[in-house]
């Protein structure tokens, strides 16, 4: 249980921010029915990342990748918004939050209402052609396996970041800029062990702001952190709700 002093206390600081940032992870998305990657019954207990997560194993079998991520990008596309990305979405809207920076790749967020969301890792649900790099969106799962590019006929691949690989240089800058601007970030479901995204509520505190963590679980960060709720997201972020509208 949480006690209601933290709940008290992250609420203060949120009413008193001027610019407040949220960083988000697969916690947030576990509500709405999206598998986690680490931790119990994560993904990563059932299936091998270098057999599916980068660009070795798009190259060796496409297929079976392809196979994958249309899977996931069925379970994405089924699932809804969490009331978690709503009230961050409202946040926004009011002018209470300057962003959302998310290492999730499934843009609800967006369909949430958000607008000011930058996306870490890309979104499953975009692809991106190997041959002349246009990108396209896809409404449902590709009916072909692997999907080829219908201008230049080349493999396309999920446009996101794998094992291995950078972090968009775009992303990057602005999830640092908004990290090294906010006055509080608060770190939603995160285990805030997977770099270089683990480093921005670093920059954040050291940049001057109060982080808020949000987790049911202790992590690398809570020991950083201004104020953890051990508390699931949704039940957390209504709770601050609440509060602030007091």
């Amino acid at each position: 249980m949480v006690a209601g002093t933290d709940l008290r206390r992250a609420a203060e600081i949120l009413a008193s921010s001027s610019r407040a940032v949220a960083f988000t992870g697969a916690g947030i998305s576990a509500e709405a029915g999206i598998p986690t990657f680490r931790g119990r019954g994560g993904l990563w207990e059932t299936f091998r990342p270098e057999e599916l997560a980068t660009p070795e194993a798009f190259s060796r079998d496409p297929r079976r990748v392809w196979e994958w991520y249309a899977w996931r990008i069925r379970k994405v596309l089924s699932a809804e918004p969490t009331p978690a990305h709503r009230v961050l979405a409202e946040w926004e809207a009011e002018g209470r939050l300057a962003g959302v920076i998310t290492q999730n790749v499934d843009g609800l967020h967006q369909r949430a209402g958000s607008r000011r969301v930058v996306e870490l890792h890309g979104r499953i649900t975009q692809a991106r052609c190997t041959g002349c790099y246009k990108t396209l969106e896809f409404e449902a799962p590709p009916e072909e396996v692997p999907p080829r590019c219908r201008d230049c006929g080349s493999l396309l691949r999920p446009d996101v970041v794998w094992f291995g690989e950078s972090l968009p240089e775009v992303d990057w800058r602005k999830a640092a800029e908004l990290s090294r601007s906010c006055d509080v970030m608060i770190v939603i479901g995160t285990s805030a062990v997977v770099y270089p995204a683990a480093q921005l509520p670093l920059i954040a505190k050291a940049s001057g702001a109060d982080l808020i963590e949000v987790n049911p679980e202790r992590t690398a960060l809570s020991k950083t952190a201004d104020v953890s709720l051990r508390m699931r997201a949704s039940a957390a972020l209504t709770a601050l709700d609440k509060l602030l509208r007091r």
